[in-house]
């Protein structure tokens, strides 16, 4: 409840501000202690009925809150009632010309409270509005980087073994998820491949992924087991579990010699090997992590001949409904990959297919990942060719202010829609380039109006390229070390500083030069190969 003690005339012409309590203003203009009039005292309810001005010094009521506004100096008191609910007053001490209030003093007090309550709720509604905007554009960012912090756990590029062709897709439901993969390198030349999923979605989903990725790890480092790997991260995440949570997974080990592949599985879906004669599953049993103590998983082994393909997956796909709640299905699923070569090109093939089969209107359920192994490609075309000419798509400068990376990010977004950047990595690019030109004109130009930053954007065969440049002089662009993760995710390190750290994790490649009045930072993405599996 808002309390005003202007004097009348200044009331008439101010707007009063919500969930304030101003003290008195008397002829001397000092100021004395507000008074507070408490829900559960008399004078609230004789607020609530009153039909007009309250007369303090004829007032016959038992109430703390009279005596205190009498000591006060308050004389009159007007309720503003709204809507049946008090939403403030007005409190007025003596005439400053010592004069009694007239009833024209009164008749105009009582018009004016209507109008004053009306505008009084108003006020507390936008301010309402305003507080619930801004938590909401806190919890939003919050969210944005959590799902960065988390992309950065995803490997950044898939592996490149001679003789093996691999790839993944990952496309959380919301900006954040709890599906993940992982290819961890083991020092008898093997390769863990690694695929989960945590019940829930959204932030607790992301922490428990987090924390099964490093526990995950950490077991790889001493056993070579799959199924050994899964029982000891079994029994540590188990104890520290969150209510109703678990996480499925399937963990293979692959021998690129001898294409060789040992594989357990922890409740996940079964992954599916395509060989010439069709496509199988490859079953295991085994329970979900963290869900009971002391588990065993069973291990089973399978062998990739040259053109198979094994393809893990979590069940955000075939759990996919059509408008018609129909579900994607795993026999669908079967046929497409029967149908197709496999490799990379898999991973756009079924993409496609779940588009064309949810429709347009789709609301995505559930986190969607897949991974792709697939043994004797045909070796990709020469790197080093199609390197030649670039073409610049877009160059201009823009001023050094607060917020101004947000136009740079559309325009650079704009002039990349010349060439043939997947629409998945769009939002990739444009955080990383925000990040960088906010860097570059808080850091660089200190948000000085007479230094503007340069942008160039080009592209050749390639590679796509975004080079900004600030006026910074001959200080050394700032290379953050690598933030200690686990203290950011539990909330007791900052989520800024992050640096050129954050804006790797965006990009294929990042250079950085220096000259001695300025900087330059080259954001760099491919077009085209196995990068693009980010």
């Amino acid at each position: 409840m808002s309390v005003l003690t202007v004097p009348l005339r200044k009331l008439i012409r101010r707007n009063p501000a919500p969930a304030s309590v101003r003290a008195v203003e008397t002829r001397s203009a000092s100021v004395l202690s507000a008074v507070e009039i408490l829900p559960n005292d008399p004078l609230y309810s004789l607020c609530l009925s009153a039909s007009g001005v309250i007369d303090l010094e004829t007032l016959r009521l038992e109430s703390d809150a009279v005596r205190q506004l009498r000591t006060a100096g308050i004389r009159l008191l007007i309720p503003l009632v709204n809507q049946g609910e008090l939403v403030g007053m007005i409190q007025l001490g003596a005439r400053m010309s010592d004069q009694e209030y007239t009833s024209d003093d009164l008749r105009l007090l009582g018009n004016l409270a209507p109008q004053a309550a009306a505008a009084l709720r108003v006020a507390h509604l936008a301010y309402q509005q305003q507080v619930e905007a801004r938590r909401r554009e806190r919890l939003d960012q919050e969210l944005r980087v959590a799902g960065i912090i988390q992309q950065t756990l995803l490997p950044k590029a898939v592996p490149s073994i001679d003789g093996w062709q691999f790839a993944a897709y990952w496309q959380p439901a919301r900006t954040v998820g709890g599906d993940f993969y992982d290819f961890v390198p083991l020092q008898d030349g093997r390769l863990m491949i690694v695929i989960g999923d945590v019940t829930d979605k959204g932030v607790p989903a992301a922490l428990v992924m987090a924390s099964t990725r490093t526990i995950l790890r950490a077991a790889a480092e001493r056993l070579i087991s799959p199924g050994e790997i899964l029982r000891r991260a079994n029994d540590v995440l188990h104890p520290d579990m969150p209510p109703k949570m678990f996480v499925t997974c399937l963990c293979a080990v692959l021998d690129p010699h001898t294409g060789r592949m040992q594989y357990a599985n922890a409740g996940h879906n079964a992954s599916l090997q395509r060989t010439c004669d069709g496509v199988i599953e490859l079953r295991a049993r085994g329970m979900p992590l963290g869900l009971m103590p002391g588990m065993t998983y069973e291990e089973k082994e399978t062998i990739l001949a040259p053109e198979d393909t094994v393809f893990m997956y979590s069940d955000g796909l075939v759990e996919a409904h059509d408008s018609e709640r129909d579900m994607f299905g795993m026999k669908r699923l079967e046929t497409l990959i029967g149908e197709h070569r496999g490799g990379d090109a898999l991973i756009a093939y079924l993409r496609d297919a779940l588009f064309n089969f949810t429709g347009a209107e789709w609301e995505q359920e559930d986190d969607v990942t897949f991974v792709v192994v697939q043994r004797h490609m045909q070796p990709s075309a020469d790197p080093e060719s199609g390197d030649g000419d670039s073409t610049v798509l877009d160059e201009f400068e823009s001023p050094s202010e607060p917020g101004g990376e947000r136009a740079v990010m559309e325009r650079v977004a704009r002039a990349v829609s010349a060439v043939d950047f997947p629409p998945a990595r769009i939002e990739r690019l444009k955080t990383a380039v925000a990040e960088t030109v906010m860097n570059a004109m808080e850091h660089g130009n200190h948000y000085r109006a007479d230094l503007p930053i340069k942008v160039r954007v080009q592209a050749d065969a390639r590679r796509l390229s975004v080079f900004v440049t600030d006026q910074g002089g001959d200080v050394p662009i700032s290379q953050a070390p690598t933030p200690d993760l686990e203290a950011k995710l539990a909330g007791t390190q900052s989520a800024r500083g992050w640096g050129l750290f954050l804006i790797k994790a965006m990009v294929d490649d990042l250079h950085v030069s220096a000259t001695p009045t300025d900087h330059t930072v080259q954001l760099v993405f491919h077009l085209a190969g196995a990068h693009d599996a980010k």
